[in-house]
């Protein structure tokens, strides 16, 4: 197999572990402080963001425009709606801007 394969299991099977790993130490509690709680309740917010903000600075003007309709649509919809709202704005604006 080639090395890329090899890389895409390893951060497959690290992905898992990671995550099976946060669910066991965390089952092993009878409650979760509430600041703990709600440090969890952050973290996805805090992934979009790293994976935004790097974009959003050196977006050009497709770029700019779907994150404004993501945005806009985030106050009313869900996640998901955001995501494929956002995705196809950028991918039509891309192909008619350039």
């Amino acid at each position: 197999m080639s090395t890329t394969v090899w890389i895409i299991l390893a951060g497959a099977a690290l992905t898992y572990l990671t995550r099976a790993g946060g669910h066991l130490v965390l089952s092993r509690f009878d409650n979760i402080h509430p600041r703990v709680e709600a440090g969890l309740n952050a973290v996805p917010a805090a992934v979009l963001t790293t994976l935004v903000a790097p974009a959003a600075l050196s977006a050009g003007p497709a770029e700019l425009i779907a994150l404004l309709v993501a945005g806009v649509v985030a106050l009313r919809g869900g996640m998901m709606t955001m995501f494929l709202t956002g995705a196809a704005t950028l991918i039509v604006l891309r192909h008619f801007i350039g």
